[in-house]
């Protein structure tokens, strides 16, 4: 199983990212996935995720209203988009999987990760 997490990168505040977070090796439908972020001397925190098999999703409340997640399942893929981004979201963006089709905002309930993508949010 492997999951890549795209789509990182520098923009100002106030501007726009679109994560992607493909997942190859699993039956997609049968996971659920999450995304969580490191910022800089924090652990790390779970800030959305979504169920595959009724699409329930989750966002920390810090994102909640700027924050979009979403899913391909023509193309096993997970996206988080981002809206209205503060300085406060610069952080390494990871994406998980977790073998049960609950998702959760827990990182130790996820089996496999991907590498991880930087955001970057200039004032």
């Amino acid at each position: 199983v492997q999951l890549q997490a795209s789509g990182g990168g520098l923009v100002q505040a106030g501007g726009s990212l679109r994560l992607s977070c493909a997942v190859y090796g699993i039956a997609f439908d049968d996971y659920a996935v999450g995304w969580f972020r490191q910022r800089p001397g924090q652990e790390r925190e779970g800030i959305s995720c979504i169920n595959k098999h009724d699409g329930f999703t989750y966002m920390e409340h810090s994102v909640k209203g700027r924050f979009t997640i979403s899913s391909d399942n023509a193309r096993n893929t997970v996206y988080l988009q981002m809206n209205s981004l503060k300085v406060e979201d610069t952080a390494v963006y990871h994406c998980a999987a977790r073998s049960s089709s609950w998702s959760s905002n827990q990182a130790n309930d996820y089996d496999y990760w991907g590498q991880g993508t930087q955001v970057t949010v200039s004032s």
